[in-house]
């Protein structure tokens, strides 16, 4: 199989899934300058993942490939383009920018012409090996402004887009249904927090922002509507839903949101979680428009300018529905769970690791 993102959050843990639940070969295509530049990065991965005497039969099955998502044919010349498409009977593309605040061109040309390139060596793939699945990681928030029930199903439903990462996914997603024959399975993870057990996470983005600002006791007030559901799922349920979806027969041409659904908590609910942890004073919610007139202190600037882009995320009103995912995935006793049953391991983990300043890797992080 090939995934691309491996060294993404998201995608290293799919890695470990293939590396731990199957005997296949793994091919990773890293942006490097050379294979030995990309096995090097890889190795990184590995020992974030597996520990640094990474067992040989994990490090023996994964191969790092040398290319650029947007460049013609992968950045691979021909010979080894064919050579890696006769091998692959499954695709996992994981990777993507998932910043918030690039100009739309440059989202773009990541997202949607990265979701290109890999369409076409998906399409030669299926004509030299016969590839099997084309697993999209796309993104529930591909539903933009959208209010009210979000079906599996939709896609355009005349939305507009908070961002430029929005945007570039919901156009990804565009080009790969407009692929017929392709045996392509979409995946939209919601907002994804680290791991349900350990705590562990790669990425201290979107949720963690205002919790770390409510730790630091920076702000009184936040713009968010309390009400507002905040869909927050584990990186260990996507990366577990990843695997099956993509590895199960079924599926083929379907869209599965990989979100908490009606488990999903709010911003009210997030915000006394959070407080009693730390306790603090929870913050007053106000409307966004109340909360972008008031100025804020020196102290709070850099904090307001960061935390900005995730603001339209906290009185969003959209609900994914999720009822054919759940289908697929509990008979296979893969579930969900609310936010608030592994909060706290959240926490103790950011806590302990000062919010990514002091990293402690995946193998390190213990279940509780």
């Amino acid at each position: 199989m090939l995934l691309t993102g491996a060294t993404g959050f998201v995608g290293m843990e799919v890695l470990a899934r293939y590396l731990e639940r199957g005997d296949r070969p793994v091919y990773t295509l890293i942006r490097a300058e050379s294979d030995r530049a990309a096995q090097e990065r890889l190795d990184a991965v590995l020992a974030t993942l597996f520990g640094p005497r990474v067992p040989g039969r994990h490090a023996e099955r994964v191969r790092a490939v040398a290319g650029e998502l947007t460049a013609p044919h992968l950045g691979l010349n021909r010979t080894r383009r064919e050579d890696l498409a006769r091998q692959v009977t499954t695709i996992v593309h994981s990777a993507a920018s998932v910043s918030f605040t690039l100009p739309l061109e440059d989202a773009r040309q990541i997202n949607v012409g990265g979701t290109r390139r890999m369409l076409e060596f998906a399409e030669l793939a299926r004509e030299l090996g016969g590839l099997g699945r084309y697993g999209h990681v796309s993104t529930a928030y591909v539903a933009g402004t959208h209010a009210g029930r979000f079906a599996e199903s939709d896609l355009d439903v005349g939305q507009r887009f908070n961002n430029s990462y929005e945007q570039s996914k919901f156009e990804a997603e565009q080009l790969v249904r407009a692929q017929p024959e392709l045996p392509f399975t979409i995946l939209r993870p919601s907002i994804v927090v680290g791991d349900r057990r350990s705590g562990w996470t790669a990425a201290f983005n979107v949720l963690y922002w205002p919790l770390r600002a409510l730790a630091r006791g920076l702000f009184e007030a936040i713009p968010a509507s309390p009400s507002a559901p905040l869909d927050v799922v584990s990186v260990d349920y996507v990366a577990d839903a990843i695997y099956e979806l993509c590895e199960a027969r079924d599926g083929i041409g379907e869209t599965y949101h990989l979100a908490a659904g009606a488990q999903a908590s709010t911003m009210g609910e997030v915000a006394q979680l959070a407080s009693g942890y730390f306790r603090r004073p929870a913050p007053k919610m106000l409307p966004p428009a109340e909360f972008a007139s008031l100025s804020p202190t020196v102290a709070q600037g850099s904090a307001f300018e960061t935390g900005s882009a995730y603001f339209p995320y906290f009185s969003i009103n959209a609900v994914f529905d999720d009822a054919a995912t759940r289908a697929r995935l509990e008979p296979a006793g893969i579930r969900v769970s609310p936010l608030r049953d592994y909060m706290d391991r959240l926490l103790d983990y950011a806590t302990r690791s000062r919010w990514g300043k002091r990293p402690i890797a995946r193998s390190q992080a213990q279940p509780v």
